[in-house]
């Protein structure tokens, strides 16, 4: 990893609008298994083993990555968004949903899970100048009360929230403010070097959390467990925001965050597959409640700030030569 430099040539590619939407689908696909990998890796780990262990092997691939590819270090402000993004999405989210799903069934937890696209999306209108028309924020707010109505239903009626719904509400309020941030950061960083450099960030306290972790109780999972916080560890700690973090940095922000609206339903399915928990009519009908909201959401355009230029239109994603991709609009 070397010191930042000045003279950096750059070759500007022009991606189509529609880029940005192909690779957040990519990264939701990969994130689509946490839940299920999670709730089988807390029959026999600690949740906050999981939680700190999968972070402490991702940020070990992530020095490796950055070393090998001498990336440049951040710059201080970029070390204190960098300190956002690791609170959201490297301890915030895993801890709680790690803890959440000792008790919460997988299926469950994808509905709740649900809330994060709407939630993004005003994450990234507060950090970004995106105006979304009116009708994204109704098709939003559709997908969001239909992820609320469910998930509430399943745990015993509206009203009737458990414990494990807070921490899940919690780590969804956690993932939306890194989710955000690290997108803005993916367009100056690169979108794999801003989630490594994160789990370097927080690879100090993640480690110190494993070993309290190992104190308290010493791991002994099953072959199938320890695989499931390897995929944790490998795809939806490290792999996964590699697409993810692209496609929220070519956006549009708000909309790409939308098509994680998909996620619950391929987690319930994946849910079904792998766990055999059972597939009931209100999640099915909120399944296609949510895709339906995701489908039109990403289909509203963005209202151009200040009568400006369309933000949807062409994008440049500009590669400087041993950095790494950033957009340039």
């Amino acid at each position: 990893m070397s010191v930042q430099s000045s003279a950096i040539r750059a070759r500007v590619e022009v991606l189509s609008p529609r880029a940005g939407l192909w690779w957040g689908l990519l990264g939701v696909t990969a994130f689509s298994f946490t839940v299920p990998f999670t709730r089988i890796a807390v029959g026999g780990l600690s949740p906050l083993f999981i939680g700190s262990a999968r972070a402490v092997i991702a940020a070990v691939l992530a020095v490796v990555a950055l070393t090998l590819t001498r990336q440049h270090w951040p710059n201080r402000l970029q070390w204190a968004r960098l300190a956002i993004v690791a609170g959201g999405v490297v301890v915030g989210f895993p801890l709680l949903t790690s803890f959440a799903l000792t008790t919460a069934p997988a299926s469950h937890g994808a509905v709740v899970i649900g809330l994060l696209p709407a939630v993004t999306a005003v994450m990234a209108v507060i950090r970004t100048r995106e105006r979304p028309a009116g009708l994204f924020w109704v098709f939003a707010a559709l997908g969001a009360v239909a992820a609320v109505v469910f998930a509430s239903l399943q745990s015993g009626g509206l009203g009737r929230l458990h414990q494990s719904d807070l921490l899940l509400f919690g780590a969804v309020i956690a993932a939306a403010i890194g989710y955000a941030e690290g997108g803005l950061l993916a367009r100056e960083l690169g979108s794999w070097q801003t989630v490594s450099w994160a789990l370097v960030l927080a690879a100090p306290l993640m480690i110190a959390l494993a070993a309290i972790s190992i104190l308290q109780e010493a791991p002994a999972g099953t072959p199938v467990q320890w695989s499931a916080l390897a995929y944790l560890a490998v795809v939806s700690m490290f792999l996964g925001f590699f697409a993810w973090y692209r496609g929220l940095a070519i956006g549009p922000m708000a909309q790409v965050s939308q098509v994680q609206l998909v996620q619950p339903v391929m987690t319930i399915l994946w849910a079904a597959v792998i766990l055999g928990e059972q597939l009931t009519w209100p999640t099915v009908l909120g399944g296609v409640a949510v895709i339906a909201c995701a489908g039109l959401a990403v289909r509203t355009r963005l209202r151009p700030p200040g009568g400006g230029a369309r933000p949807d239109a062409e994008r440049r994603l500009v590669r400087p030569t041993g950095s790494g991709d950033r957009l340039h609009r």
